[in-house]
């Protein structure tokens, strides 16, 4: 679940929300809404493992491969709150209607580009059309369904995710390998238009309408500073290997710093004149809230990173095919099924320890994967699967739960703030992850060797990023302990 679509009770509840559906309209709207779910998370892991496809086929540098994947990322972590807000606002099936339509074209254009550049710049417009669509799943779940019925619903949502995990990299593999009327990788995005238009033709018959009675000004000038801040920051680490370290990149970074401090003094001030911010200064004060977005950051930051390398090293180290690197990932999304239940089910009494305890299995499903490509240029599937099926154990432990282990030591009034924040961290977490690990990965591959790298040299780069990420994650295990002993007993908004 995600947390910017969650509140404790006590937060700002649905007021103005239309009357409850049921029978065959309920069933259909949450038919819809989980089609705009899935098309979300399952675009989040399929170009991961199109991205060499997609390189090789536009002529993408190192550079423009990280940003494909990161632009997504991180507009749609700049798109989240502002986008609850607008559905708060202007009635989430018309947010909802609107972000799914703009999804679509934005799919298409991806699929009919012509550069890298273009790319990059549509996957931006499709991140934030997906944070306009996403946070109004939950609202309309709210709307359609009684109380009574609404945890079924909230099920069928963790299945999506769940099934997400698996079909994006194996379906992302098929499409590529078998070059429908040859297209290539453009089948990925392709794939959107016919799900969006369907959803689209029955959302708008069966889909109930609702809003907040919130009457706050929207602050998109605290989404904009934020945006830009982490931009900048961003920008001159993901293009080191090409400008390298200038004193341009130097002026990026310290004005991306710049504008991160104007954010604080123009939320502080918002906050203290009443408006709803889109980060309040004052819940840094909250020891668990503080420890809670560094642990957010690391884990999840990590987490992107290493499927985007993982792919890399499969498809230009190893020589396997797209279809075959989805095959290679899937003991990881099995092993996150798995645990991902149970780590739900126990939150409430141990949340803490399942977050701990994931991360630390992470790194170590890290470390043991090390030792593997270490052994050898190209390990075989069943050198790889266990320890990949580990990561996945640990991935699903941990995850689930994070956000609401985090928001149990946030005061009830605040719960909304701070989940949506904790939402957007953990998606420019990822972003930053793609920028710093990735430029580690393809500065280790190109600085190993003076000719084209081989097998060898994408295997110590990709060591190398599996090293410094086990790391991150006990870090973010260490920072955990900070955390409330159990989860957060929460409700959708």
């Amino acid at each position: 679940m995600t947390a910017s679509h969650i509140r404790q009770e006590g937060t700002r509840s649905s007021a103005a929300a239309s009357p409850l559906v049921s029978g065959t309209r309920a069933g259909a709207a949450l038919l819809v809404v989980l089609f705009g779910s899935f098309l979300d998370l399952l675009d989040a892991t399929i170009v991961t493992v199109a991205a060499p496809a997609i390189a090789r086929d536009l002529g993408a540098g190192d550079a423009q491969i990280q940003w494909m994947i990161a632009a997504y990322v991180l507009a749609l972590g700049a798109g989240l709150i502002t986008g609850g807000r607008l559905g708060d606002r202007y009635g989430r099936k018309r947010l909802f209607m609107t972000g799914l339509g703009g999804f679509m074209i934005a799919s298409a254009l991806c699929a009919l580009a012509a550069g890298p550049g273009t790319l990059i710049g549509v996957r931006a417009v499709q991140g934030l059309t997906a944070g306009v669509m996403v946070p109004q799943v939950f609202g309309i779940i709210r709307a359609s369904f009684a109380p009574g019925e609404r945890a079924k619903a909230f099920g069928a949502y963790g299945a999506v995710q769940g099934l997400a995990s698996v079909a994006g990299p194996l379906l992302g593999g098929l499409l590529i390998d078998a070059d429908l009327f040859g297209l290539g990788w453009r089948t990925i995005f392709w794939i959107n238009v016919p799900v969006s238009v369907l959803a689209l033709v029955i959302g708008a018959k069966v889909l109930p309408e609702s809003r907040s009675a919130s009457t706050a000004r929207l602050d998109l000038r605290g989404a904009l500073l934020a945006a830009s801040g982490i931009l900048l920051l961003l920008l001159p680490v993901i293009q080191t290997g090409t400008w390298g370290w200038t004193t341009g990149s130097y002026a990026l970074l310290a004005a991306g710093v710049v504008v991160l401090a104007l954010l604080l003094t123009h939320e502080r001030r918002l906050a203290e004149r009443g408006g709803e911010p889109v980060f309040d200064p004052a819940l840094l004060r909250v020891r668990a809230f503080a420890a809670g977005l560094g642990a957010s950051a690391l884990f999840f930051g990590g987490l992107g990173a290493f499927f985007l390398t993982l792919s890399v090293y499969l498809q230009a180290g190893t020589g396997r095919s797209a279809w075959e690197t989805g095959l290679v990932i899937l003991p990881y999304a099995f092993g996150s099924i798995i645990t991902s239940g149970l780590g739900v089910a126990l939150a409430a009494r141990a949340g803490r320890a399942l977050l701990i305890t994931g991360s630390l299995t992470v790194a170590a499903s890290q470390c043991v994967l090390r030792v593997v490509v270490g052994e050898s240029d190209d390990p075989g599937y069943w050198q790889l699967a266990p320890a990949l099926f580990i990561g996945g154990l640990g991935l699903g432990l941990a995850a689930p739960v994070l956000v609401n282990v985090v928001l149990a030591g946030v005061p009830a009034r605040n719960a909304g703030a701070a989940g949506g924040v904790l939402s957007t961290v953990n998606q420019i977490g990822g972003a930053i992850g793609i920028a710093a690990l990735g430029t580690v990965f393809f500065g280790a591959v190109t600085g190993s060797t003076n000719g084209a790298p081989g097998p060898a040299d994408h295997g110590r780069a990709f060591g190398l990023v599996l090293v410094v990420s086990a790391v991150l994650y006990a870090v973010a295990a260490l920072a955990m302990l900070a955390l409330p002993r159990t989860a957060a007993e929460v409700v959708d908004r």
